[in-house]
């Protein structure tokens, strides 16, 4: 890879495109005037507006798979959910805390940091996860994933500036005894094993008991002997139902998930910098192998472990209660406790044993939503209307804890580096073996909230949705210093970056988002829609060792300093979008389309910096495109599925603030992304059918990091499967492989730590292929 200059986009380019997708949609249309006789396409049932609708009836861009799609495509977590909506991105690196990140129509949370909540909004279960990294376990018995994309700022609008993902669980059914089982095997060791229990309990009560196990080898080498990157989720989930009356139920929900893994530090070396000769010389003197200088190898060597342990467990009790005048009052009562820690981490992420890192983070959550939704006949002037009001509340502490420690060649590598640079004779800075720094990083958050959501219809063909969401956030953020070296040549005393200033700071705001939108029917399967939503992400406190500044920001070290501000402000979004959802070709064809156009302002950013991570906010961004999504019943055997999503624009605003990102492109932000998908089901006779899917995946040229310039060329992955399964589908074989081409490449460019002009890279994930067997009796 090489680093090269950014490109502007003409903005014409997408609007023409624009015209030509709108066009060929309402060139369709039409033809839903004329009923076909053959298959057609299932009615999609969402909550995007809190109660059970058709997807093409609402005026929201949302993408709903069922839990039977998502085993079909193999996404089983949110680590490749692109594969679903060419919209959607997701990225991590070495840290599920403070590094995991959803990206939707180019915009997520900006840069690695542990204080950052997700622009896009998870919801599990209708609990809030205020990481992206809770949501990277192995998803377990799922009914149904939804994406909303566009800024949710009224019924999910906590921290929901980009969009949110909805995930629901399979519900106990008090009808029947049933029995589900995933049983799969592949390469790089891969094993899952899934299953789940339904037992009613009586006419009115049910329970369902579900469980994972899994183990998968890693795919980065160590010439060695080992490898990285390898992953053994454990889970269980149970759920209890119980509806006593007709007016009455409830339903609890208590899920524990851990994860013992080999994680995440596995990459490979991209862009040698001046410094790689003497890290190669390093690693040698260890009497140990280079790794392979070919990125596509997947090799190599880290001096430390690199074991990760998270735990994520909790508990969720949903009532609902249905009032006279067909009203229905719901509450949603979450705890939340999540921890990762990563211990002995390999700092320098290169073979030559110089800077070790170990770090935890652990947060828990209490939630509580109340919601009343009702429908009304007549509301003034408006001919009906439904609406959902609702009060929100949620209670955070965070615990967070660093530690560094230099390794038995950090005073040679430092020596080295000193002297050629600045002929510096040995020992002038200090890196003595053993821990120098050792940090504290506590937190704690409470929101409030008031929400009101209408769907007021003005006619049987025009209708408006308004909603409006009052929000209040208060945050607390300290850094206290257990311990820091007292050398006065400490290595980073030298270069200026540590100790920071201890700190102990307050953010509090007030903040009012929602959405309008107007929606037409031109006739009973194409309508039209036009919509305004403003999302807002909390500010907060930037909980980190240099959260304040470095050692020249800090008075017991430069008599003096002044310390830096750790509180970064809040984010806003101002989303408009024009949208047609149209069905045609006798109900055999679907085709939906987003226009849609983002101005954003104060964007929080976090970029590291060599030696330490900061957070500011970038004063505007802009980000506008299109998406469109098509499925197509092909005849009785073959279906195909088409979308696409054009980032016409998506770019910081040129104040010299923001550094090289003034006027930039955002990382992750392609310009083309584009899935198609055929999938097939054909009778091979006595009651036993062959099924598949072949689907492949476009990204064009990307920036990957915010922290540098580097890009990642235009990328193409194939998957494909292939299966039997009786008339009863009761079970199923299928062998399947993703990234079937095996293409290999940069995913995620990042400056090596303490190797100044050097370059290493998250990969691509490899080829991988098995065989699963699931079913149910």
């Amino acid at each position: 890879m090489a680093i090269t200059s950014p490109q502007n986009s003409h903005p014409l380019r997408g609007i023409s495109l624009a015209t030509t997708a709108l066009a060929s949609v309402i060139a369709a249309a039409p033809a839903t005037v004329s009923a076909q006789e053959g298959p057609q396409l299932e009615e999609v049932v969402v909550t995007a507006q809190r109660r059970q609708e058709n997807l093409q009836d609402i005026p929201v861009a949302v993408t709903a798979i069922t839990g039977d799609a998502l085993a079909e495509a193999r996404v089983d977590s949110i680590e490749n959910v692109q594969q679903l909506s060419s919209s959607v991105r997701f990225a991590v690196v070495n840290s599920a805390a403070n590094s995991a990140n959803i990206v939707i129509r180019g915009i997520g949370t900006v840069g690695n940091s542990r204080a950052f909540e997700g622009a896009v909004g998870v919801f599990v279960d209708g609990v809030y996860r205020t990481r992206a990294g809770q949501a990277m376990q192995n998803w377990l018995d799922m009914e149904s994933l939804e994406i909303l994309r566009g800024p949710q700022g009224t019924l999910f609008g906590k921290n929901t500036s980009a969009g949110a993902l909805i995930l629901n669980s399979k519900a106990p059914d008090t009808e029947a005894v049933s029995f589900d089982y995933e049983v799969g095997v592949g390469n790089y060791g891969s094993q899952m094993v899934r299953g789940a229990a339904n037992l009613p309990l009586g006419d009115n009560a049910a329970v369902r008991v579900a469980a994972l196990w899994g183990s998968e080898d890693g795919y980065i080498e160590d010439p060695n002997g080992g490898d990285y990157n390898g992953r053994e989720p454990r889970g269980a989930k149970v759920q209890f139902l119980y509806e006593p009356s007709d007016t009455f139920s409830s339903r609890l929900i208590l899920d524990w998930f851990d994860e013992q893994n080999n994680c995440c530090y596995g990459q490979v070396n991209a862009i040698d910098g001046p410094t790689q000769p003497l890290i190669n010389a390093l690693v040698q003197m260890q009497g140990k192998e280079l790794p392979s200088d070919d990125l596509k190898d997947y090799q190599q060597v880290l001096s430390n472990p690199t074991d990760q342990a998270i735990e994520d467990k909790g508990a969720v009790l949903h009532m609902t209660w249905a009032l006279d005048g067909g009203r229905t009052f719901k509450s949603v009562s979450s705890l939340r406790d999540w921890r990762i820690s990563q211990e002995g981490m390999d700092g320098d992420f290169v073979g030559a044993n110089i800077l070790g890192i170990s770090e935890s983070l652990r947060t828990k959550m209490l939630s509580q939503e109340f919601t009343l939704h009702g429908d009304l006949e007549q509301v003034g002037p408006f001919a009906g209307a439904d609406y959902v009001v609702g009060l929100y509340y949620a209670d955070e502490e965070i615990d967070a804890h660093h530690e560094l420690w230099w390794g038995d060649q950090a005073q040679f590598y430092w020596d080295t580096l000193f002297f050629q640079l600045y002929g510096a004779p040995a020992g002038f800075v200090d890196a003595t073996e053993g821990q120098w720094s050792d940090v504290d990083m506590p937190a704690d958050s409470v929101s409030y909230a008031a929400f009101t959501h209408w769907n007021l219809d003005i006619t049987e063909q025009f209708g408006l949705t308004m909603g409006l969401r009052y929000s209040r956030d208060e945050k607390n953020g300290a850094m206290f210093r257990n311990d820091f070296t007292t050398a006065p040549n400490a290595v980073f005393r030298v270069l200026t970056a540590q100790p920071g200033p201890e700190f102990d700071d307050h953010y509090e705001e007030d903040a009012f988002s929602g959405s309008l939108a107007a929606q037409y029917q031109f006739s009973e399967r194409v309508m039209g829609y036009a919509s305004y939503s403003r999302g807002y992400k909390s500010g907060g406190v930037n909980i980190d060792n240099s959260g304040a500044g470095t050692n020249l920001n800090n008075p017991e070290e430069t008599p003096g300093a002044i310390p830096e501000d750790p509180v970064y402000r809040a984010e806003y979004i101002d989303g408009y979008e024009l949208g047609l959802k149209s069905e045609y070709w006798g109900g055999r064809a679907r085709s939906n389309l987003a226009l849609f156009y983002n101005d954003m302002t104060d964007l929080q950013l976090a970029q590291f910096q060599g030696t330490r991570f900061s957070v500011d906010n970038a004063p505007e961004a802009t980000v506008y495109g299109l998406e469109l999504e098509n499925q197509f019943l092909l005849s009785e055997v073959f279906a195909l599925n088409v979308d696409l999503t054009h980032l016409a624009e998506a770019r910081f605003g040129d104040d010299p603030v923001l550094g090289f990102l003034a006027d930039r492109r955002f990382a992750l932000a392609p310009e083309l992304s584009a899935s198609v998908a055929l999938s097939f089901e054909q009778p091979l006779g006595s009651s036993l059918n062959l099924f598949g899917r072949l689907g492949t995946l476009y990204n064009s040229e990307v920036y990957s990091n915010t922290s540098n310039d580097l890009k990642v060329k235009g990328q193409s992955e194939y998957t494909a499967s292939v299966g039997l399964r009786p008339d009863a589908a009761n079970w199923s074989l299928s062998a399947w492989c993703q990234n079937c081409g095996d293409n290999r490449y940069a995913a995620v460019h990042f400056d090596s730590p303490l190797q100044s002009g050097d370059y290493n890279a998250y990969v691509s994930y490899p080829r991988t292929y098995g065989l699963t067997l699931r079913g149910n009796f």
